[in-house]
């Protein structure tokens, strides 16, 4: 792991997260702080129709007038990651950010945002298994982790790990639901290029606020014509020859990428997630900072 560069990295990240974890305390999603307990934060006169029960005695007694406490709510938000490191994330043109190098860059954007606002952070990171499995921890040893580990999983670090095939997208949804014991902001960030994930994510939906980021680049809905050519899936390894210059294929190929777009946006509708699509070429920032402060219907 090249530590300096992760170290000047996470500098530049630091500074531009800054906006960013205001946006979390001004924007819309401020109604997901949730309350863990009251403390006395003050006292004040008392009002009439003041209840009687919140009558400082002592304060009451001192001054010779009557005071009512005043208590504070304590406010928390909470927010977990999870972080598809597949290798239908990891390709790109040697010239262009894959998925995953936006992705990544927007969730190290939320790591230090949570930090900032001292906000407790975990994350699943996971590719054809678990990679990596933190508990929600507020702290930079807890950001530095997160950070190490993204960069890890990036295939263009040339000390990062080798990337297997295969996607564990609906177990590293169901692990999320096991370990958040209390209501969190949850950000998913894949291209959602596997099976059998509806129903866990139903389900951590139910009981968190989920964010679902669906990763895409442009030949997701349009092909170069270059004539026929040899694909390769990158997950499975199944091979087919495509004619990406027949007009009737381009159309079928958008059709298939509209379907899938319907589709994701859909069942985000039905079970209250916020779908958002989030283009390989995007500014992170800009796409985080538009989910923090979009008008709540």
């Amino acid at each position: 792991m090249n530590y300096s560069k992760l170290l000047q990295q996470s500098h530049f990240l630091e500074i531009k997260a800054r906006s960013l974890a205001e946006g979390m305390k001004s924007g819309n999603f401020r109604s997901l702080y949730r309350g863990q307990g009251i403390e006395m934060s003050a006292v004040r006169d008392y009002i009439r129709g003041d209840d009687i029960r919140s009558i400082d005695w002592n304060v009451t007694a001192r001054m010779g007038k009557p005071y009512v406490k005043v208590f504070e709510e304590h406010r928390e938000l909470q927010i977990f990651i999870i972080m598809d490191n597949s290798l239908s994330m990891q390709i790109s043109e040697d010239n262009k950010k894959s998925k995953y190098e936006t992705a990544s860059e927007a969730a190290a954007l939320l790591t230090f945002a949570a930090e900032l606002n001292e906000c407790p952070i975990g994350t699943v990171l996971f590719g054809s298994k678990i990679n990596l499995a933190l508990m929600p921890v507020w702290g930079r040893e807890q950001t530095m982790i997160i950070l190490s580990n993204l960069q890890k999983y990036n295939a263009k670090e040339k000390d990062s790990v080798i990337i297997e095939p295969g996607s564990v997208l609906s177990s590293a949804i169901n692990g999320a639901g096991k370990i958040l014991k209390k209501r969190s902001l949850v950000f998913i960030f894949s291209d959602f290029r596997s099976t059998d994930w509806e129903d866990n994510l139903g389900m951590l939906a139910h009981k968190n606020d989920v964010i679902a980021i669906r990763m895409t680049d442009g030949y997701d809905a349009q092909l170069p014509a270059v004539g026929t050519y040899t694909f390769t899936d990158a997950e499975s390894g199944i091979r087919r020859i495509l004619p990406s210059s027949s007009p009737r294929f381009a159309k079928i190929w958008k059709g298939e990428n509209d379907r899938r777009e319907k589709n994701f946006s859909d069942f985000c509708l039905k079970h209250g997630i916020t779908a958002v699509n989030m283009d390989a070429a995007n500014d992170p920032l800009k796409v985080l900072s538009d989910i923090f402060n979009r008008t709540q219907n």
